[in-house]
C-alpha cells in the first residue's frame, strides 16, 4: 500500500470514528434533562463559530442572496432541526449503539427516495440492500430478546425518523443543487439560520440551556458533539475532493461500526444475537446499495 493511500485510510478511519463518536455524546446530552431544542441551538451556533473559522482560513464568504438563504433554512430544517429532535428524543429512550445502526439506513432509504423522483435506475441488487437493511430493523424490532427492554420497542420508530430526513436532504440537494455553494458554506449557512431558528424554540418551550458554569458532562458532550460533527464533515468533504466519492463514501460503515465500539466502550454496552445478526445484514444491505458500474462513476462526479 502507497504512503499516500495509508495516509487516506487513516483520515477515513479519523472521520469515521469521529462522526460515530456522536451518538454517544447524544446519549450523555439527553441523559441529565437537557432536550431537543435547547442542545440543537448549541449545537447549531458551535458548528457555525468553527465552520465559519475554516471558512475563514480558506479565504472564502458566506453568500446571502435570497436563493441562497432560502437554501441554508431548507438544509437547517431538514437536515439537523427535524431529524436531530427527534433523534435526541429516541436517545433517551434507546441505547446508543441501536441509534447508529439505524443511522446506517440512510443510504437505503434514500435509494427509493430517487427513484419516486426519477433520479435513478430500479436495480435489483440495491432493491435487495434496501430489503435486507428493512430486514434488520425487524430484528431489532420484534424478538422481545433483542433489546435490554421490550418496552423500548415503541421508541425505534421515532429514531427512524432521522435517517429518513437525512435521506430526504440528500436527495433535495441532488436533485435542486447547492445555488453555487461548496459543503462547508451550505453547512456553515444552514448552522447561523438554524441558530436563529432553534434559539425562539428553545426558549419557548423551556428547553434552554445556560452557558453559564457549572458544567456537566452533558455540557461537555455537546461541545464535543458540535466539534465531531463539524470536523468530521468538513474532513469527508476533502476526502471527495482528494480521493472520490466513491472512496469517501466508505465512511458509511465506518460510522456505524465506530458508533456501536463507542458505545461499548463509554457504556458498556452488550447486544443480544438478534441485534448482531440485524448488523450484519445492515452491513450486507450498505453493500448492496452503493452504486455500481456507470452509477457508481456517476456518483463520484
Amino acid at each position: 500500500m502507497s504512503r499516500d493511500r495509508l495516509v487516506l485510510l487513516v483520515l477515513l478511519l479519523a472521520i469515521g470514528a469521529a462522526w460515530g463518536i456522536t451518538q454517544p455524546f447524544a446519549k450523555i446530552a439527553v441523559s441529565e434533562g437537557y432536550r431537543h431544542f435547547g442542545i440543537i441551538f448549541w449545537q447549531f451556533l458551535l458548528g457555525a463559530a468553527l465552520l465559519a473559522a475554516i471558512n475563514r482560513v480558506r479565504g472564502r464568504g458566506l453568500p446571502l442572496g435570497r436563493v441562497q438563504v432560502a437554501l441554508y433554512a431548507t438544509i437547517a430544517l431538514i437536515g439537523t432541526l427535524l431529524p436531530n429532535s427527534a433523534s435526541y428524543t429516541a436517545a433517551i429512550h434507546l441505547p446508543s449503539g441501536i441509534l447508529s445502526i439505524v443511522l446506517s439506513l440512510v443510504p437505503m432509504l434514500s435509494f427509493p427516495i430517487a427513484l419516486a423522483l426519477g433520479m435513478d435506475r430500479f436495480s435489483a441488487l440495491r432493491f435487495a440492500g434496501l430489503l435486507l437493511g428493512f430486514a434488520a430493523i425487524l430484528m431489532i424490532a420484534l424478538p422481545e430478546t433483542s433489546l435490554p427492554d421490550p418496552a423500548m420497542v415503541w421508541w425505534l420508530p421515532l429514531a427512524l425518523v432521522a435517517p429518513a430526513f437525512y435521506a430526504v436532504e440528500g436527495n433535495f440537494v441532488a436533485r435542486f443543487g447547492t445555488a453555487g455553494l461548496d459543503p462547508v458554506q451550505l453547512l456553515l449557512g444552514a448552522s447561523v439560520i438554524g441558530a436563529a431558528m432553534a434559539l425562539p424554540l428553545a426558549l419557548m418551550t423551556g428547553q434552554w440551556i445556560s452557558p453559564l458554569p457549572p458544567w456537566g458532562a452533558p455540557d461537555f458532550a455537546i461541545l464535543g458533539s458540535s466539534a465531531a460533527h463539524a470536523l468530521a464533515y468538513s474532513g469527508y468533504v476533502w476526502m471527495v475532493g482528494r480521493a472520490g466519492a466513491v472512496f469517501a463514501a466508505q465512511v458509511s460503515y465506518l460510522v456505524t461500526a465506530f458508533g456501536i465500539l463507542w458505545a461499548w466502550i463509554i457504556f458498556g454496552e452488550t447486544y443480544s444475537g438478534w441485534v448482531w445478526a440485524a448488523i450484519a445484514l445492515m452491513f450486507a444491505g450498505l453493500f448492496l446499495v452503493q452504486p455500481r458500474g456507470q452509477a457508481r462513476s456517476a456518483a463520484a462526479a
